[in-house]
């Protein structure tokens, strides 16, 4: 790690670049930016990914470059990609616009969470030796969220790890990963490529996890970096938390079904009975899902489709694995810089 001074403090930690994915909630956004500035030390730069929002998304940003004491870039997409092509378009701007010393770590986070103010001085230890780092999450009730979890490639699914895992020592191995906090290593960023925009929503996060341990160190470390702040209704199944969920994500949590496969089946890691099961598991849990969480049965429709769109997938010949790989190309999308005086002049 290197000792950054000046604006950013004389802590050290490394360069801590975030990377913002936003649609359509400049309420959520607002306060999220707000705690951004707060955050001591200070990051060495945001990136905002605009998911073609139309909201005053465009008025949050701008004034949060103006307040902001660091490089602030702004890549507004033609359409809504999804977080996954949003996380996408956001590790590729940093990873082409910013030099190694100005962004050795990619903060990747939503836009209703807001961050705890000594995130980075609590993680920064931490961001060694590793592909990628999570810290804790509080709830929107002050409470620790749940995310424990390790990948079963048999069944191609995250599985809950329960008890306290940090009764040994702060930091617990895993083996998935999850883009409303992650600390992605700029190396390993270059190495595995961005994120998958194919997959939209729901799985992108879980596969980059996984993909990143199979050659490099994923943690989770018990430091608190985030407070998420979107109410939603939820249940504890003890070993889990079960929260409430969309039609839209149900349906890609089946449809993504088929890009999982083909990411196993190109890590010679698919076993198809295997995989079966545990997309039976999926489905299960979401029905579960809706009759405890949400109480309603109209969901079943979405997660049919999304396993029906599943199939294309699994036996489209031309499908090629996005990350993982040496990237491969996808259309560019416009960048605006704003928030330094280089930036507007």
């Amino acid at each position: 790690m290197t000792e950054r001074t000046g604006h950013e403090t004389a802590t050290t930690v490394p360069a801590v670049h975030l990377v913002i994915v936003t649609f359509n909630r400049s309420d959520y956004l607002r306060g999220l930016l707000d705690s951004v500035l707060a955050l001591a030390p200070a990051p060495a730069g945001v990136t905002v990914v605009d998911n073609a929002s139309t909201d005053d998304t465009p008025e949050v940003t701008a004034a949060f470059a103006a307040a902001a004491p660091f490089p602030v870039r702004v890549e507004r997409l033609p359409v809504n990609s999804g977080g996954s092509g949003g996380f996408r378009a956001g590790v590729r701007a940093v990873l082409d616009g910013t030099a190694p010393q100005d962004a050795a770590w990619l903060w990747l986070m939503d836009d209703d969470v807001v961050t705890v103010p000594d995130a980075l001085a609590a993680i920064g230890p931490f961001l060694a030796d590793a592909g990628a780092v999570h810290g804790r999450r509080w709830d929107e009730e002050d409470k620790p969220f749940f995310w424990q979890n390790r990948f079963h490639a048999w069944l191609g699914i995250p599985l809950p790890v329960p008890g306290d895992v940090f009764r040994s020592g702060p930091v617990m191995r895993t083996d998935v990963g999850c883009f409303e906090g992650m600390f992605l290593n700029r190396r390993t960023a270059e190495r595995v490529g961005p994120p998958d925009g194919r997959f939209f929503i729901t799985w992108d996060d879980a596969m980059y996890g996984w993909l990143i341990s199979r050659t490099e160190p994923v943690t989770y470390v018990d430091r608190f970096v985030l407070r998420k702040v979107r109410p939603q209704r939820h249940v504890d199944l003890g070993v889990r938390h079960l929260n409430d969920s969309s039609d839209l994500s149900r349906y890609h949590v089946m449809r993504n079904r088929g890009h999982v496969a083909r990411y196993l089946q190109a890590e010679q890691a698919y076993s198809r009975p295997g995989f079966a099961v545990g997309t039976a598991l999926t489905a299960a849990k979401e029905l579960v899902r809706l009759l405890l969480v949400e109480r309603r049965v109209r969901g079943v429709v979405p997660l049919w489709r999304g396993w029906r769109d599943s199939r294309p997938i699994l036996r489209d010949p031309a499908w090629t694995p996005e990350m993982g790989t040496p990237e491969m190309g996808t259309p560019q999308t416009g960048t605006t810089d704003i928030g330094t005086a280089e930036g507007n002049a």
